[in-house]
């Protein structure tokens, strides 16, 4: 089996050598290529055949941004992973790097005791995405996994009612793919929307920032409390779980620290139970681009609640890992082009309304 072959660029000696030897444990992956800068790295990408780039977001000559368009500008496949650091600068730069086409994104670590200790906590952010990204046959992330037993395989019913609620789920390619969908979502949308996208705090708020300057929605960070209101976007917060309460009159969000699901807090399996919880057969749910199943499950609770749930496809997706989850589970009503869910969406909400009004 040939080797996932990776450049890492980093304009640190040092931090170069520590991914590395921590890339180095896996016989999957080999390092064939370092460089110091973003010019070096281009010129590496031009003689040598490359799976994956590791790629620092701040460096001399030319930066991670930079080296990033280029590489775009060029090559639209090839995964990109940018690794940054936790300050509001880095997250900054690694939220535009992300819109801009990056594949994912690893943190550098902090506040650690020691280089075993270091190694070991990029080896866990970052081995993952590597051999998911770099198209591993051994990565289980881009398989499709089997479907739950508990969760019934079988196609979501016509829907019968308005959709009273947008649920969306997105992890690794998310933060480009949400980018690209909720800018062609009208103004006038008549539902909430809430998105759980695998992110650390800061990155979230940033996130949450970009998307209301590049949308007609109003797009915020989620507060907790807050009473749901169509054509608002709520987007989960860094470590908590968002979910939806009903209550008073209107349903609100509430946010709680309860233990990580699927390795990840904020998961899109909480919020895909709250919602069918709340709203039965009145919630439309899409599950993006990501690593791993996260949002199977809770799929699985919209659709014998009634409810209807949205995939993207294999071939639009950076990783078809969560989105391959829902669709190899039976639970998808379509599997669709990120280019073609909003118009889905918005078609979903008249055709539901028409079959509504007939009854």
């Amino acid at each position: 089996m040939s080797r996932i072959r990776v450049l890492i660029v980093d304009d640190s000696v040092v931090i170069r050598r520590l991914l590395a030897d921590s890339l180095a444990v896996d016989p999957r992956v080999e390092v064939v290529a370092t460089a110091a800068n973003g010019q070096l790295a281009l010129a590496k990408l031009a003689t040598t055949a490359i799976d994956v780039v590791i790629l620092d977001v701040e460096m001399p000559v030319l930066d991670g941004l930079q080296t990033l368009r280029e590489i775009r500008r060029t090559n639209r496949r090839l995964p990109v992973i940018m690794f940054s650091t936790l300050t509001e600068r880095g997250a900054r730069i690694t939220i535009e790097a992300l819109a801009s086409g990056a594949s994912d994104y690893v943190t550098k670590p902090a506040n650690v005791g020691s280089v075993a200790e270091s190694r070991e906590a990029i080896r866990t952010q970052l081995l993952p995405r590597v051999l998911a990204l770099g198209g591993s046959p051994a990565a289980a992330p881009r398989a499709v996994p089997a479907p739950a037993p508990v969760i019934p395989a079988r196609p979501a019913p016509p829907p019968t009612q308005v959709p009273s609620v947008l649920v969306i789920g997105s992890s690794t390619g998310g933060p480009e793919a949400l980018g690209a969908l909720l800018p062609q979502l009208p103004a006038s949308l008549p539902v909430p929307v809430l998105i759980v996208q695998h992110m650390p705090p800061l990155f979230t708020t940033l996130l949450a920032e970009r998307l209301n300057r590049t949308t007609a929605l109003a797009v915020r960070e989620a507060a907790g409390g807050e009473p749901l209101l169509p054509g608002t976007v709520y987007l989960a917060p860094g470590d908590f779980h968002l979910e939806v309460t009903a209550g008073h009159g209107r349903s609100r969000t509430a946010l709680t620290s309860a233990p990580p699901e699927h390795y990840c807090r904020p998961s899109v399996d909480v919020l895909f139970r709250s919602a069918a919880r709340c709203y039965g057969a009145g919630v439309l749910a899409v599950v993006l681009t990501g690593m791993g199943s996260d949002g199977r499950d809770g799929a699985g609770q919209i659709v014998r609640a009634g409810g209807q749930v949205l995939a993207q496809d294999r071939e639009s997706s950076v990783v078809w890992g969560m989105p391959g989850a829902v669709a190899g589970a039976g639970l998808a009503a379509e599997t669709l082009p990120l280019d073609q869910i909003a118009g889905a969406i918005v078609h979903r909400v008249h055709r539901a309304s028409r079959a509504s009004t007939a009854v």
